[in-house]
């Protein structure tokens, strides 16, 4: 069975994603023994399955490839138009998410102004020029909330006081078995969107990462972000990546950033001040190896005495996944049943107050309360009443 597709609408994708057509091919054939030429897609009537196999690449539904209209390609629809080089080199998984989040984003815009929701930015556009030391000092006064031990909880409020000033936080979480996993940890999108990736299992990392895309918003300079902490000490940073670093882990650490700075030389010599250490990642949330890591970029421990804390923590890391890897079997074997229901992603309060004011004002409809803030009917009552 053939169907009339818009070979624009096509063409518009592979532009989008950076795609060349050989590349497509190249994801469409696997598994094929008969491959789909480039003749057989670049078509006005093309076979269904073979749109099939085309949109589980790009996931936007068949409808997206038969409309006549034709999308504009233009710097307001993606920021893979805005921008062509990333500090990343991002897979089709991370692309996918981005532009997810960019047209949500353009949706939700286009919402808030037909229900008169101001979103305009309240915090002021700081450059690199100024000290991300006192600016984090200066923005935590204003965004930084009541301490909480959980850390889950602590995300949430982050979340919330992000909020108030007019700044929406999304999570996106990728199941276990997902083919293509995005290679990303977070990015920021104008003019006021941080979307960060679910670290479930480590949740002081995407903490982390939400301060950097913090830092992002009040440099106004958007990024798509794979963060690893053992680059905070990466001298060849950009001047904007090593600013946001610095302002988010300022901006965490608070008053124990001068307690770090202050620090002797951290060696075997004072037992690499382990204890404290510890006790200002309980009281702050930075993980151990991101104040190691600090130290490291103020040249308050050696390469060397850093690279044996560091395999000391991975060599943590790895037992620990052991462990709960025999404990899973263990569990099997005696018939224990583990896991649960997937982790659902925080709704920012300002995604909410948004949803429910466009509802009262008629701009959407239950349906589209239910979808946009991923609930079932049978909770609608909690939030519209």
């Amino acid at each position: 069975m053939k169907v009339e597709q818009n070979i624009k609408r096509l063409k518009y994708l592979l532009s989008l994603f950076n795609m060349t057509i050989d590349e497509l091919l190249m994801l469409i054939n696997e598994g094929l023994k008969k491959p789909i030429s480039k003749e057989e897609i670049l078509t006005e009537n093309i076979k269904v399955s073979h749109l099939k196999r085309i949109d589980k690449v790009f996931n936007k539904g068949l409808h997206f490839y038969l409309d006549p209209k034709s999308p504009e390609i233009s710097k307001d629809a993606s920021i893979f138009f805005r921008k062509s080089k990333f500090d990343t080199d991002l897979n089709i998984g991370a692309k996918k998410i981005v532009n997810q989040f960019e047209e949500f984003k353009i949706s939700l815009s286009a919402i808030s102004k037909l229900a008169e929701i101001n979103t305009d930015r309240v915090l002021p556009i700081y450059k690199t020029s100024d000290n991300p030391k006192n600016i984090a000092f200066e923005v935590r006064e204003i965004l930084y909330p009541e301490f909480q031990s959980n850390l889950r909880d602590f995300l949430k409020s982050l979340i919330s006081k992000f909020a108030e000033k007019n700044i929406l936080v999304f999570e996106f979480i990728e199941t276990w078995n997902k083919k293509e996993k995005a290679n990303i940890d977070g990015f920021f999108l104008n003019p006021n969107v941080i979307v960060l990736k679910r670290q479930q299992s480590s949740f002081r990392r995407e903490i982390f990462t939400l301060a950097h895309e913090l830092g992002h918003y009040l440099l106004n300079i958007e990024e798509v972000d794979n963060l690893e902490i053992v680059d905070l000490a990466n001298q060849n940073l950009s001047k904007i990546e090593k600013w946001c670093n610095d302002f988010a882990f300022y901006f965490i650490a608070g008053k124990y950033g001068n307690v770090i700075d202050k620090f002797e030389k951290v060696s075997s010599a004072n037992d690499y001040n382990f204890e404290i250490i510890e006790r200002i990642s309980q009281n702050t949330h930075l993980s151990q190896i991101a104040i190691f890591t600090r130290l490291l970029l103020n040249n308050q421990i050696s390469h060397k005495d850093y690279n044996s804390v560091k395999a000391n923590f991975d060599e943590q890391f790895r037992l620990k996944k052991l462990e709960d890897q025999k404990q899973k079997e263990l569990d099997k074997q005696n018939g224990v049943q583990r896991g649960g229901a997937v982790p659902k992603p925080i709704n920012s309060p300002l995604l909410i107050s948004t949803i429910q004011t466009a509802f009262y004002e008629g701009v959407i409809n239950e349906y589209d309360v239910c979808k946009t803030l991923n609930i079932t009917p049978d909770k609608l009552d909690k939030y519209i009443q």
